[in-house]
């Protein structure tokens, strides 16, 4: 999709960075994922932003742009792996493009880490600013965490430009599981087992328990 970006600044009073890199960073996103993964990804992007306003945290604009943008390039061929974690794929995508810009190691730890962890409920909360925001964003978008928790303009603002399709709740479901049917063995312990529980029926779960009483040792 070589389609031209013709974007807002701002949106919902959050201005959308515009530097080399993150003009970069959205023509790629916008060229690589679908008008689903790209519309859910700008918007993770704007409900971050606007959680991190309202919680008055200090945070870089341009490294929560990036987490967001790239959060969900593992569900895409051109950055799927056979066998890591869609969430490792997206994070290992976003690392090798902020090195080419040559960010400093810490931020792209920082963006690393928020993409790995955005399925992983509980833990990114407790870290730093584009860590937690980055999920929250998804949480928001996904789940409707905290939905009334952004007021109504803001939510009008966002979702009309960067819509939700009307089918939106299955459709990313159904990415999810594209992502992940072709390497089961990366759901253990993770939220992507209830996307393939309800889309594959030759799924089976593996079970914590089952593997520990399973292993070598002896007691």
């Amino acid at each position: 999709m070589n389609q031209s970006l013709h974007l807002p600044e701002t949106v919902a009073g959050i201005r959308v960075p515009d530097s080399v890199m993150a003009r970069a960073a959205t023509q790629l996103v916008r060229d690589t994922e679908d008008d689903l993964l790209y519309n859910h990804s700008r918007r993770v992007y704007f409900w971050g932003a606007l959680t991190g306003k309202r919680r008055s945290l200090k945070y870089d604009p341009e490294l929560l742009y990036m987490g967001a943008m790239f959060h969900d390039m593992g569900l895409t061929g051109a950055y799927a792996s056979k066998d890591l974690r869609f969430e490792v794929d997206g994070a290992n995508a976003a690392r090798d493009f902020l090195k080419s810009y040559g960010v400093p190691e810490r931020d792209i730890e920082d963006v690393w880490t928020s993409i790995a962890l955005h399925t992983t409920p509980g833990v990114p909360k407790h870290m730093r600013a584009t860590i937690a925001l980055v999920t929250a964003g998804v949480e928001m978008d996904v789940l409707g965490l905290a939905y009334d928790e952004f007021t109504p303009e803001q939510r009008e603002h966002v979702c009309a430009h960067h819509p939700r399709e009307h089918n939106f709740k299955e459709a990313v479901i159904d990415h999810f599981a594209e992502g992940t049917i072709r390497k089961p063995q990366t759901t253990f312990g993770n939220v992507k087992a209830d996307v393939l529980a309800l889309k594959d029926p030759n799924y089976r779960r593996m079970n914590f328990c089952s593997i520990i009483l399973a292993s070598p040792w002896s007691h």
